[in-house]
């Protein structure tokens, strides 16, 4: 299991590759045959143009593989998408990263790509929420908006000259806290259409990055109204002012309650066990694993779930789940 050091006895061993070969029994598909590995030959027909994309080569008159993956074709292009690769950005992707620098006009961010992003001032809402052009003032403000090491959430705008760029012109983008940042190899993160998820259940956000960074944190109300904003603007400005004279009431409501740290916590495990064990990861697959240690509170605490036998029971539960759907 990758990312996890367990040491499984006899039994488990047993368990877990039962669990895996019926996995890899109903996830065999009809059209195996597009699968390669390097130096297979793909299939083409010569006479309609064919384009030759990545992950292929042309070797006496053949084109052949140059990496394993699934052979895809668009039109007359044909490529092999790779099983196992690093994240390659697409525009709309949404990202979860670090800053790493503040730099003029901009921060740099890493977002496990092979090159750091970059979010330019004019490419995100002001603390005040009005839209207006950017001036010297808000330029050496940029400190209180993100700063390093601080976790952002953004969406990909495209490729300029300077590098890959990004944008946070929403409310649901920004600056996170109060919860964990894990990651997992992007191949297990797929696109969908919905990235941002609140799980009420347990008082807690979710967000699956794209680029395999996720995000497990307290729930944030999100609102688009500027006027509110404006107006807590004011008051956050004054609330700063009176930081050390606040009361013990007001000290007690800026905390995370412990129920919903346990949640974050027993959250971020789950996703750990799944990547391990190279399940794709989506918020259903999530929810059932944290829910199968809920049940199993006694047996398995928080601080167990990345035991080996937590992790057989897991790859058992998704056996048993996808021949269900299976059957339907």
């Amino acid at each position: 299991m990758r990312g996890l050091q367990v040491s499984l006895n006899q039994t488990q061993k047993v368990r877990l590759q039962r669990a895996l070969e019926k996995l890899e029994s109903l996830s065999s598909k009809p059209n195996s045959n597009a699968s390669v590995i390097v130096a297979d030959s793909i299939p083409v027909n010569h006479e309609d143009g064919l384009l030759k994309g990545h992950g292929t080569s042309e070797v006496n008159g053949e084109v052949v593989a140059t990496v394993c993956g699934v052979v895809e074709r668009v039109n007359k292009l044909v490529y092999v998408r790779s099983l196992r690769a690093r994240y390659k950005p697409e525009v709309g992707d949404i990202i979860v990263g670090r800053v790493i620098e503040v730099a003029p006009k901009r921060w740099r961010v890493e977002i496990n790509y092979s090159h750091d992003a970059v979010l330019m001032l004019s490419s995100m809402n002001l603390p005040d929420g009005i839209q207006r052009r950017r001036t010297a003032l808000d330029e050496l403000n940029m400190r209180t908006i993100f700063e390093e090491n601080d976790v952002i959430c953004a969406e990909v705008r495209g490729f300029q000259y300077d590098g890959l760029h990004l944008q946070a012109r929403s409310q649901k983008y920004g600056k996170l806290g109060r919860g964990q940042m894990l990651t997992v190899p992007p191949y297990l993160v797929k696109r969908r259409k919905q990235h941002f998820h609140n799980l009420d259940k347990y008082g807690i956000d979710l967000i699956l990055g794209c680029n395999g960074f996720i995000w497990v944190g307290e729930h944030v109300e999100i609102t688009d109204d500027m006027v509110v904003d404006q107006v807590n603007n004011s008051e956050q400005q004054s609330a700063k002012s009176d930081k050390k004279i606040r009361s013990p009431e007001e000290q007690e409501r800026s905390y995370t309650p412990q129920e919903t740290r346990e949640n974050i916590v027993r959250t971020a495990n789950a996703i750990r066990v799944l990547s391990a064990l190279g399940f794709n990861i989506t918020a259903e697959v999530i929810m059932d694993t944290v829910e199968l240690s809920i049940s199993l509170k006694q047996q398995v605490p928080i601080y167990k779930m990345l035991g080996a036998e937590f992790c057989v029971l897991v790859a058992e539960k998704e056996a048993a789940r996808r021949s269900v759907t299976k059957k339907k």
